[in-house]
């Protein structure tokens, strides 16, 4: 049976909606929000801009002559709820209360069930949610911090992770569940897992400082350092916290969280009208070297996780679209006994998609939230 769906997407700094009668696609966009259009929410919760992103999808759905009650579901990307197994949920009253106060913590993923629900309610048609980025299958080893007060959490691209990883068994002529992988999504926020036979058994909480350093996230950091900072009283809670994310990584080098405008800096010398650009172009440089040197280390440092016994690592994400860092990152890793596998960009709404489609085929697959 075909089914019309509405997908929505939301990232840091841009947002993937598409809209799908049957196997007909009418639309299938990203919109990118510059730094100015996203000024106005700087250091506030990020489920401020709920309000400006639905009057958007909206917009959408009429200037492609879409009514909007021929919906028959609305699904959004999981958002910072709490630990889930992987596969779709309605999106109730409980997970809606949990993304709006940031229950597991902020991020621009809380908009997806949201914004779902508020238009499916416009709709009259169901709202979902599938592989949320809590979606948490650690092993007990590596729940361990070396901090009993702070144990790891798994917060990660789960969604697209769990998609390439899939896609990639087919190719090797597998199930997912026989697979040893590593995988990163690299976007403006990254995640590297080892994923093992089925489970991702490791993977950085790329929300909230673990990993590598990112176009806005600070990554790992020394945590000495990083405690005196906290008391030094330069900064307040939030704008520590806005340091850490949003504003840490190449934003805090550079001025700027835009990789295809930095690398054209790097390249040409060249400046836009609006750059907000504020370092050399040697600068420049080094500081994306140094966010690919980091990316090596946790591939490096999930392989090992894996025994280093690998069936491919897989590359995936918005900045698997910008050749140098591919080729480097390809280069660079080539030592590890595993083909690699590339799907720059993300398969994120063919994902939801498809789990919404699963969805109102068989509702008893459809989980509920409590």
């Amino acid at each position: 049976m075909q089914h019309n769906i509405l997908v929505i997407n939301p990232g840091s700094t841009s947002d993937d909606i598409g809209y799908y009668r049957g196997e007909q696609t009418v639309f299938d966009l990203k919109i990118n929000y510059s730094p100015k259009e996203l000024a106005p929410f700087e250091g506030k919760n990020v489920t401020e801009t709920a309000p400006m992103k639905k009057e958007m999808i909206l917009g959408l759905l009429k200037k492609h002559n879409v009514d909007i009650k021929e919906i028959n579901a609305v699904i959004g990307r999981g958002g910072l709820v709490k630990p889930l197994k992987g596969g779709a949920y309605y999106v109730n009253d409980a997970m809606l209360a949990d993304l709006k106060n940031g229950t597991q913590g902020v991020h621009a993923s809380n908009l997806g069930g949201i914004l779902a629900r508020d238009i499916a309610g416009e709709a009259g048609c169901p709202s979902f949610i599938s592989d949320a980025v809590v979606v948490d299958e650690l092993s007990p080893l590596a729940r361990y911090s070396g901090m009993p007060e702070i144990p790891r959490v798994s917060i990660f691209h789960a969604l697209n992770q769990k998609r390439v990883a899939f896609l990639t068994a087919q190719k090797l002529n597998k199930k997912y569940e026989e697979c040893r992988f590593v995988v990163m999504h690299a976007g403006g926020g990254v995640s590297v897992g080892a994923h093992i036979n089925g489970r991702v058994e490791d993977v950085n909480n790329g929300l909230d400082g673990e990993g590598p350093m990112t176009p806005q996230r600070a990554g790992t950091l020394p945590t000495a350092s990083l405690a005196k900072l906290c008391y030094s009283g330069k900064y307040t809670l939030s704008e520590l916290y806005l340091k850490i994310k949003g504003h840490g990584g190449i934003y805090a080098y550079t001025g700027t969280y835009d990789m295809r405008e930095l690398s054209k800096f790097i390249d040409t010398g060249e400046k836009t009208d609006n750059s907000v650009i504020n370092c050399s172009r040697e600068t420049a440089k080094r500081v994306r070297d140094a966010m690919i040197y980091q990316f090596i280390k946790y591939i490096g440092c999930m392989a090992a996780a894996a025994e280093g016994r690998l069936d491919a690592v897989i590359l995936t994400g918005g900045l698997m679209g910008n050749p140098y860092i591919r080729e480097t990152l390809k280069k660079k890793i080539s030592w590890i006994n595993a083909p690699i596998f590339v799907y720059p960009g993300s398969d994120e709404k063919a994902a939801l998609r498809e789990a919404a489609t699963r969805a109102l085929d068989n509702s008893a697959t459809i989980n509920e939230y409590k």
